[in-house]
Order: C-alpha cells, then structure tokens, then sequence
C-alpha cells in the first residue's frame, strides 16, 4: 500500500471509530498494519498495537508520524537486537541473523542477564533461563518479545511480561513426532523388558526365562489425550497391529475414526486397556488423576507409558499398584520432581523403565523448534500476530474497564458448558449468541469469544487462550465457534444483554442443561457488575458465578430446598446463593446452588440420594 494510501485509510478509520478495538481490526482489512515497520520508537506487536494505533496522527504533509518518532527513512534504520541466550540449532539462529542483530549469550548470571536485556528488542530462552519480573524491569520496556523454544512456559513470568507489553511466544508442534517415537520406543522396550535385560547381562547373567515379554498384536492401547503426540502414537500403534482407543473431550470423532481409534469415556478406556499411553497436558483437573481409585480400575496386569507430564500421576499410589500387581510395569520419561531422588521407590522398582525427559532429544526436533521459535519471535517483531503467543495482548484501558465483567462472564460460561457435556464424541460444535441493543458495528466480540474459547479448552488442556490465539487454539482442537447477534429493546450503554453459549452434537453430563433443540444450552447476564447464570436448558435460573455450582433436577414439590440446604450445612459447606427455576408447576425444576467449598463426595451421594432429585451435577467455577 503507498504511504499516501495508508495516510487516507488512517484518517477515515480515525474519524469512523473511537474504540481501538474496532480500529485495530480495520486498519488490518485495510492492510495498513503493515505500513506501521519496526523502528526503535514503532515496535509494533500483538501487545502494543492497540496502543500504536491510538498514537498513530498525520502530520501537515500528510505523512504517517507517531509520538515522539523521527522522520529518518525506515530502510536505514537499525535492526532489532536480539538476546539468544540459551543454546539454540544452528537453522534458527541464521533465520535470525537475516531479520537482526543477534547476541548469541549463553550462562548468562541473572545481573548479566538484566543488562543485556536493556539492550534488546527480544530474548529466546529454552528451560534454564528463569526471565523473572526483575528481567522485565531492567529492560525498561524495550524488550518486546520472549521466544521460549520449546513448549513449557513456567520459567517466564506471565504477568510481568504483560504489564510490560511484551509478547511470549513458544514452539508447541516441532517436538510433536520425536515425543510420539519415544513413546513408542518405550512402549517396546517395556514390554520385551529391553531396559532390564541389557542391565542383567551387563552384570555377567544370562536370564532368559525371568526376562519373558508379552506381544503387542492384538492388544488394546488406550491413548489419554488425542492431540497432536497422541494422534502420532495411535498412527505408529496401529502399524504394530494393536487395537487403538481413546479418551479426550476435543478430540474430533472424524479425525479418530479416520485413523481407526475408537474414542471413548475415561473410565472405559483404563478399564479395557492392557497398555496406557499418557499425552494429556498437567492441569488442577489432571493432577494426579492416575491415583489409588484409577488404579483400581484397571485390568490387572495393565501396562503404563507416560511421555507427558510426571504430576498426571501420584507416584507413591504407582508404587503401590506396581507392588500389587495391578500395574504390571510402566515406562516413565517425566517425573514430578526432575531430576528425581536417587532413593526414590519408582526410580528403583524392578518393574520400572525410566529415561531422563528425552521426549523431544532428537537431531530433528531440536533443529524444527530452533527453526519455530525463531519465526515466532521474527513475526512477532515485525508486528504479526502469532499464532503461539501464550499471554494476553495489550488491550485499551477504556475498553477492558467496558468489557471486564463480560470477559469473566464469558470464561466461566465456557467452563460451565464444557463440564456439562460428556461422553466420547468429543466438543466441537459451539455456537454464541449474543444479545445486545448496540449495532453491530459498535460491538467487537472477539475478546468475548476469545474469554468462551479460554473457558472451554483451559481447563483440561495445556493451551493458553487469548486474543491472538484463541480461533487458533480452536480450530486446532476441531472447535467450530460461531457466533450470532440478536437485537434487544435494552439500554445500549451496556455493551452486552446476555451470552449464551449452545454445544452441540454431543452427550450431556446433566440431561436438564439440553435445550428443547437438543443442544446443551446455558445462559448468563451482568448484575450490577456480578456475572450470573441465568439459564439452563429450558429453565430459568438467577444464580451468582462465584465459587462453585451445585445443578439438580427434581420434582418440583415443596422442602426441596430445605432437605438440600441441609446436608449441605451438616457438612459444613457454605451456600452463597440459590435459585430454582421450572417450566410447569409440580412437574420438574432445576435448583442452582452456588458454594464456596467443594463438597466432598458423601456429601454429594446424600444429595443424589434424596428420592425427587432426578439427577444432578457438581461444576467447578
């Protein structure tokens, strides 16, 4: 676009919107974004666009200026320095070398560390570089993005790097074959006891008969979790002749049939299976959820691989169904302590094959995640928005202030509607509806969609959604969000009436949420600044979005809420609100009850047990 172009297409948008938001969005149909290049005072990224486009004037001559910019021609301008500071593949560090300075710094100390970063425009670390808020701070605002090469973010603070209006980017997908390999070559290894009969010749024995495999044909492999590494899994399985079948709530039922693999609920898949391949995300909901009860439910003799994440299992409760039986051995890559304790249980059970976290160790893998990080951290500087970014972008004070109740309105509706469905078709029709007195030129919603993406898919996954990414992140799990806007008679100084959030094609946990269309249905407002479920399925309910939620449908009869009220006091658990909303009198209601604690689960049979709740259902907020 010429830069007279540019200047008329600024000017029209500058006079047409008064919302950044709106602004961003058209400055990018009009592709002037582009137009705005990186220059020391113009660093243009998913978190301070909308901040450079509210500083973005024309000067007299009708030339694109910004606060406190030079008039130098941008071609002769300095190139962005950035800080490599951890080793990185070759491929990448020369992808880097063609867009900027690079200072290839490694074992940096936290005070050299912080007085490079004052002379840098981004960094990229792998897992050893801790970039705390006092790295953020020395840079004093000019570090813009932090390339994290590989997948896991924890040694980089979220937070910080937000406040400060720098973008984190990672490389989730360039490990995704090497990790399913060595779960394969564990999977082998185990099961013809490679590991410990390589140790027992070394010793100066020949133990042919203790060292007996079992075959893999014809067994079940039960795949938990059927992202990226888990797909490849069940590809390579397949070609050794096993029987495939998995468990993952976004898996796309398609996809798996496509492949062979049957999907299905969690509990039929650890019951069934004589192997079990972990390739779920460490999340609070799958924190050790392979423990004492999970254990119990499997068939005796069960094989176990985990190539994921150590803490999805309790290791002592391992160790014990190791020593029972149960679990006939297992071959584990990540530990919840790593490296762990020499005396550790686990680590020395003869039953036991252990490697140290050499998921993503190939040649290959690391060249493709050198390669990854540094086109993120290339595009993010050239003010692109990237697809891995994991922290939220900088979003307009007036707008957030506008939208804040919304936005948590709109997370913990997707949390709810996620809980409510079940069964092993998996999450992928999702429609929004969204009513407003507004026209729909004045209401942005992605930040909404955004927040409803986050609350559907965090929960059980290792994804972080936000704004840059969040149709990504969805479209990667077979999500599809659509969203519709319906006209109401309101005030139109609130920007949104009510959200409703339907799914579709898909089993429901709780049988009243299901509309009379026969999508799981919920429904919530703002009240004076509070989020609050307003609907589910058919029934009308007015019930605060705070700590937890208690669902039954009942019989509508009298002492309903009474009987309830108290078991639940009994056990000491504290109700904030309640709501009962019904479609006939005398026929069936639904009770909505908010609590501050989670009831344990006798608290929860007694209320199953009373003899005119129909069903019910515990949804954490």
């Amino acid at each position: 676009m010429a830069l007279s172009s540019s200047c008329s297409t600024l000017k029209a948008v500058n006079s047409r919107w008064t919302s950044p938001v709106p602004k961003l969005a058209a400055l990018r149909r009009h592709s002037l974004l582009p137009e705005l290049r990186y220059t020391p005072n113009v660093k243009l990224t998913a978190t301070n666009a909308l901040r450079t486009v509210e500083q973005t004037t024309l000067t007299e001559d009708n030339k694109l200026s910004t606060y406190g910019s030079d008039q130098e021609d941008q071609e002769s301008l300095p190139k962005p320095r950035i800080l490599v500071a951890e080793k990185l593949g070759e491929a990448g560090v020369n992808l880097l070398k063609d867009f900027g300075d690079v200072d290839c710094s490694y074992e940096l100390s936290p005070e050299d560390l912080k007085k490079k970063v004052a002379e840098s425009d981004a960094l990229i670390v792998r897992s050893g570089t801790k970039v705390t808020r006092e790295v953020f701070e020395a840079a004093k605002g000019r570090l813009k993005v932090v390339g994290r090469a590989g997948v896991g973010i924890d040694n980089v603070d979220l937070q910080a790097a937000t406040e400060y209006g720098c973008l984190v980017v990672n490389a989730p997908t360039a490990n995704t074959v090497a990790a399913a390999e060595h779960g394969i070559a564990l999977l082998a290894s185990m099961a013809r006891n490679v590991a410990q009969a390589d140790a027992s010749i070394k010793a100066g024995k020949w133990e042919r008969s203790k060292y007996v495999g079992v075959s893999l044909v014809g067994k079940t492999l039960a795949i938990m979790g059927f992202g990226k590494v888990g797909t490849e899994v069940a590809r390579r399985a397949k070609g050794l002749g096993m029987n495939v079948i998995s468990h993952d709530p976004y898996a796309p039922a398609d996809r798996a049939r496509a492949l062979g693999v049957e999907l299905v609920s969690f509990d039929q898949a650890i019951s069934t299976a004589d192997f079990i391949s972990l390739h779920m995300p460490l999340t609070p909901a799958t924190k050790k959820v392979f423990n004492d009860e999970t254990f119990s439910k499997m068939k005796k003799g069960v094989r176990l691989i985990n190539v994921a994440r150590g803490g999805v299992i309790d290791e002592d409760a391992l160790v014990r169904a190791l020593d029972s039986g149960v679990v006939a051995q297992a071959a584990l890559d990540v530990f919840c302590e790593e490296p762990p304790s020499k005396e550790s249980r686990l680590i020395q059970h003869e039953n036991v094959t252990v490697t140290p976290h050499l998921g993503a160790s190939t040649k290959e893998a690391q060249e493709g995640v050198a390669i990854e990080i540094a086109e993120a951290v290339a595009g993010a500087l050239k003010g692109e928005l990237s697809a891995t970014a994991v922290n939220a972008p900088m979003v307009a004070p007036e707008v957030l202030t506008e939208l804040a109740p919304y936005i948590v309105l709109a997370e913990k509706l997707g949390r709810l509607a996620v809980q409510l469905a079940s069964g092993g078709k998996g999450v992928q029709s999702i429609k929004v509806v969204y009513r407003s007195a507004r026209d729909r030129d004045d209401l942005d919603t992605r930040l909404l969609r955004a927040m409803i993406t986050k609350g559907i898919i965090e929960p059980i996954s290792d994804s972080y959604v936000n704004l840059v990414n969040a149709d990504f992140i969805a479209k990667q799990k077979g999500l599809r969000i659509s969203e519709e806007r319906t006209v109401v008679e309101s005030s139109p100084e609130y920007p949104v009436d009510s959200i409703q959030v339907q799914i579709s094609n898909v089993e429901s946990s709780f049988a009243g949420a299901v509309s009379d269309a026969g999508a799981i249905s919920i429904e919530g407002k703002v009240k004076y600044g509070v989020p609050h479920l307003t609907c589910v399925g058919s029934f009308g309910v007015d019930v605060s979005l705070e700590g937890n939620l208690i669902l039954c449908r009942q019989v509508d009869q009298p002492g309903m809420i009474g009987q309830v009220g108290n078991i639940l006091g009994e056990q000491n658990v504290n109700v904030s609100f309640m709501s009962v909303g019904r479609t006939v009198v005398r026929k069936q209601a639904i009770m909505a009850i908010g609590v501050d604690e989670e009831p344990d689960k006798k608290t929860l049979e007694k209320i199953g047990g009373v003899s005119a709740i129909e069903e019910f259902v515990f949804l954490k907020l």
